[in-house]
C-alpha cells in the first residue's frame, strides 16, 4: 500500500532537501527542531485560538513578579475575576497589591498552598478555571540554609495545587512559574542559549525544588491530562522586589550610602528582564499559549554582576573603586544562565525596556518608597538568612483595622484590602517568648525587648513539662523562642557537683525538650549556652592569641555543669533550628549585680590572674536580638574578641571606680583548696561573630564604653 498523501511535508522526509542539511550535530538538531514546529504549525495553526479565561486563581500574587501580573490583568480585563492567594511570607507584601484594591473583580485570600482543603474549597466556591502558579521559596541564599523549607514549599505546595486540579475536574490552564536555573550553568563560550527542551541540571536545593515541582506539572499532564504549560525565566527587577536579591538591595544600600557586596569576584554573568515586561509575558502565554508546552521568557542581553554595581554606582554618583566590597562566594553560584527566547517572541512577545530606562524606573521607586518594607537590616546583609515564618509582612495596624474578612472552612481568613493607607513605615512581625523569667540574662532580655518595642512573654511552662512548653507556644504564637534558663549552681558551679539529677533536668533534658518543641512548630530557638566547656591546652596555649573555634569538641570535664553543656551542645548539633550561643564569665554595667563576673572578683579575697574570653552583656544582648532577626543558627562563640585577665580588670575597677581597692592573687593549686569543681580558663575564637557584626568591640575597648566608663566616678 503506498504511503499517504499529506498536504504538508512529513516530518520523517523533512522539510528541507538532504543536500541542504549540515553534518554537524547541534545544526543538524537545529534543522530537526525548525522540521518539528513547522510541522506543528501546519498541523494546528489553523486550529489554533487565543485562550480566554473566567475565573483565575493566581498563587503567591502579594510576592514580586506574581503582583504585577495580577494588577496587570485586574487592570486589562475587568471580565476576569482575579482571586489571589498567599500566605503573606517575610518577601510578600500587601501593599503590592494597591493598584487594585478597589476592583470588584479581585479577591485576596490569606492562606498557603500546601493546605489541601483550602485549596480544594477554593477552586470549587469561586469556579477557578485557571491557576497561574506563581507561590515559591525563590532566594538561593536562604536555600543553602533551609531547604526543607524549600521542598515543602515548591515541590509539595505544587503537588498539592495539581492533585485539587484532578480532583475538581474544572481546570482549563495550569501555567506554573519556573526558573532558568532549572537548566543549570551554561557554557560561558555558548553563543545559543538553552531552548525548552534542554536537560535540566539543576545546582542548588532552590533550583533543584524547582525542577521537581516540574516533573510533578509534566506528570499530571500527561498521567491524567492536565492543560498544563510551564514558563522559565531569567532574572526579574523592578518595583516592589523585597530587597534580599541583588538590583533592590544594591540600591537600598547605595541610598544609605554603604558598600555594595559581590558574591565572588562579579564575573558572574545575569540576563534581566523589567517586571513589567515579565508581566506582559505571562499575559501572552495565558492568551497564546499551547498545552504541554515549556517557554522561556528571556534576554540576550547579558550583564555581569560587577556590571550592575557599577551602573548603580554611576547613577548615586558614588566611586566604584570604594563602594563596591567583595565577599565570600556562595557554596556554588552558577556562571551564567543564558535562554533561547524565540518561542516567545514567535506567540508577539518581546522587550520592551531598555537596561538603561529600568534601571532609572526601579531606583525612582525606590527613592520614593524608602520605608516599603520596614525594617530590611538582615536583607541587606552579603549572604541574607531571612526568617521563612507564617503571618509575613502585613499591612501596618492602621491599614490593617480597616481590613474587611470572609470566613472559609477551618476559619480561613479572606481579605479585601480597603482603600485606606498609612504613610506609617511597616515593621517586621516579631514576638519573642523568653524562658528564665528570674535568671540575670531571660531579665535583660525582656528589659531589651520593651526598649526596643518588641513583643515579648515570659513561658510559664517547665523546660522539662513537654505539654507546658506546647500550651505556652499555643497561647503566646511567638516568633522566635529564646532560652535563658538553666541551672548554673547557687551560689557557683560547685552547688551542681552536689545536685547532678536537677542539673541534668533542666541542662540537658529541658533544653532538648524545648528545642524538640520548638522545632515541631517551625520556631527558632535562640539558647544560651557555655563557652566554658574548654581549657587551655597543647594547641592553646594560654597568651597564644589562638582561641578555640565553634568546630572544636570541647576538652574540659573538670565540672558536671560543663559536662552536661558540653552534653546539650552536642545533642543540639542534630536540631535545624537552634542557634547555641556559648557565653563566657558575663559581665554587665550593673556593677550592683552578684552574678557580674566584675562584681564577683572584686568582693573576692583571693583572685587567680588568668586572661580569658569574656561576654560584656550590655553589647552582646542586642546582637542575639538582631541575631534572631536574621535567622542566623549553628553553633557561635558568644564573646567579645581577645582576652582579658582579672588583674587588668581589676585595674580598670581601680582606675575607674574605687582608687583605693586592693587585692591579692592566688594560684590555681591554692584557689582549688577552697572550691569544690575546678573553673575553665580558656580563649574563644570570635571571628565568626565579629565577620557577621564587624563593629563589635574587642573585650578591653567593650568593658571601657559599656561598663567602666558610665560607672565612672569621679
Amino acid at each position: 500500500m503506498s504511503e499517504p498523501q499529506l498536504p504538508f511535508p512529513s516530518p520523517s522526509k523533512g522539510c528541507f532537501s538532504s543536500s541542504l542539511k549540515p553534518r554537524s550535530r547541534f545544526l543538524r538538531f537545529l534543522f530537526l527542531r525548525l522540521e518539528f514546529d513547522w510541522f506543528l504549525f501546519i498541523l494546528f495553526g489553523s486550529a489554533m485560538a487565543n485562550y480566554t479565561p473566567k475565573n483565575i486563581l493566581i498563587t503567591g500574587a502579594a510576592g514580586f513578579i506574581a503582583s504585577h501580573v495580577a494588577n496587570r490583568l485586574i487592570r486589562n480585563y475587568p471580565d476576569y475575576k482575579i482571586v489571589v492567594l498567599d500566605k503573606l511570607d517575610y518577601c510578600s507584601n500587601l501593599k503590592n497589591l494597591l493598584p487594585s484594591k478597589s476592583s470588584p473583580n479581585f479577591k485576596f485570600v490569606k492562606g498557603d498552598i500546601g493546605s489541601a482543603d483550602l485549596v480544594n474549597y477554593l477552586l470549587i466556591t469561586e469556579s477557578i478555571d485557571t491557576i497561574m502558579h506563581f507561590a515559591a521559596q525563590t532566594h538561593v541564599d536562604n536555600s543553602f540554609g533551609n531547604s526543607f523549607e524549600f521542598t515543602k514549599n515548591n515541590i509539595y505546595g505544587t503537588h498539592v495545587l495539581l492533585e485539587a486540579c484532578k480532583v475538581t475536574g474544572q481546570i482549563r490552564r495550569f501555567i506554573h512559574v519556573s526558573t532558568d536555573e532549572v537548566y543549570g550553568e551554561t557554557e560561558e563560550d555558548a553563543v545559543v542559549g538553552n531552548h525548552e527542551a534542554s536537560q535540566l541540571l539543576p545546582t542548588n536545593p532552590y533550583s533543584a525544588t524547582k525542577a521537581g515541582a516540574e516533573m510533578l506539572v509534566m506528570a499530571y499532564g500527561r498521567s491524567y491530562g492536565l492543560p498544563v504549560i510551564t514558563t522559565r525565566g531569567n532574572n526579574v527587577y523592578g518595583p516592589n522586589q523585597f530587597p534580599e536579591k541583588l538590583i533592590p538591595k544594591f540600591i537600598l544600600l547605595a541610598m544609605s550610602g554603604k558598600t555594595l557586596p559581590i558574591h565572588g569576584d562579579g564575573s558572574n554573568v545575569r540576563s534581566y528582564l523589567y517586571c513589567e515586561d515579565v508581566a506582559e509575558a505571562f499575559q501572552v502565554v495565558l492568551h497564546k499559549g499551547e498545552v504541554g508546552h515549556v517557554y522561556n521568557i528571556g534576554t540576550k542581553k547579558e550583564r555581569r554582576v560587577i556590571d550592575v554595581a557599577r551602573d548603580i554606582c554611576r547613577l548615586f554618583s558614588m566611586d566604584p573603586e570604594t563602594s563596591i566590597q567583595f565577599v565570600d562566594n556562595r557554596p556554588f553560584n552558577d556562571q551564567r544562565y543564558f535562554l533561547d527566547d524565540q518561542k516567545l517572541k514567535n506567540l508577539g512577545w518581546s522587550e520592551r525596556t531598555v537596561w538603561e530606562e529600568g534601571l532609572k524606573k526601579t531606583i525612582d521607586w525606590y527613592t520614593q518608597n524608602p520605608d516599603w518594607w520596614g525594617d530590611v537590616s538582615g536583607a541587606l546583609l552579603p549572604h541574607p538568612r531571612m526568617l521563612m515564618m507564617p503571618g509575613g509582612r502585613l499591612f501596618d495596624s492602621e491599614e490593617g483595622k480597616d481590613s474587611s474578612y470572609e470566613t472559609g472552612p477551618n476559619q480561613t481568613r479572606m481579605v479585601v484590602p480597603t482603600t485606606k493607607t498609612s504613610s506609617s513605615p511597616q515593621k517586621l512581625s516579631l514576638k519573642f517568648l523568653i524562658y528564665g523569667r528570674t535568671g540575670w540574662i531571660g531579665g535583660l532580655l525582656g528589659q531589651l525587648c520593651e526598649k526596643q518595642g518588641i513583643p515579648f512573654e515570659y513561658g510559664r511552662g517547665r523546660l522539662e513539662d513537654r505539654s507546658s512548653l506546647m500550651a505556652d507556644i499555643q497561647n503566646i504564637k511567638p516568633t522566635h523562642v529564646f532560652n535563658a534558663a538553666g541551672v548554673t549552681g547557687r551560689p557557683n558551679v560547685d552547688w551542681c557537683e552536689s545536685h547532678k539529677t536537677e542539673t541534668i533536668r533542666t541542662n540537658v533534658a529541658g533544653t532538648l525538650t524545648l528545642a524538640d518543641v520548638c522545632r515541631e512548630h517551625g520556631l527558632l530557638m535562640m539558647n544560651f549556652s557555655t563557652g566554658c566547656i574548654f581549657e587551655y591546652d597543647a594547641g592553646h596555649p594560654e597568651g597564644s592569641g589562638i582561641g578555640y573555634k565553634e568546630e572544636d569538641k570541647p576538652n574540659f570535664i573538670g565540672s558536671f555543669y560543663s559536662k552536661t553543656k558540653a552534653m546539650v551542645e552536642e545533642l543540639l548539633k542534630e536540631y535545624d533550628n537552634v542557634c547555641t550561643l556559648r557565653v563566657r564569665m558575663p559581665i554587665s554595667s550593673d556593677l550592683n549585680n552578684p552574678r557580674n563576673f566584675i562584681t564577683k572578683i572584686s568582693r573576692y579575697n583571693k583572685v587567680v590572674n588568668i586572661p580569658n574570653s569574656m561576654t560584656v552583656l550590655d553589647e552582646l544582648l542586642p546582637i542575639s536580638i538582631e541575631m534572631a532577626k536574621r535567622n542566623l543558627k549553628g553553633i557561635w562563640n558568644f564573646t567579645n574578641p581577645g582576652v582579658v585577665s582579672h588583674n587588668e580588670i581589676l585595674e580598670m575597677y581601680k582606675a575607674y571606680i574605687d582608687p583605693k581597692f586592693q587585692w591579692v592573687n592566688f594560684t590555681l593549686e591554692e584557689q582549688a583548696k577552697v572550691i569544690v569543681a575546678p573553673r575553665s580558663n580558656n580563649e574563644m575564637d570570635a571571628s565568626k561573630l565579629k565577620k557577621e557584626f564587624p563593629d563589635l568591640l574587642s573585650i578591653k575597648e567593650s568593658l571601657v564604653k559599656y561598663v567602666f566608663e558610665p560607672n565612672k566616678r569621679t
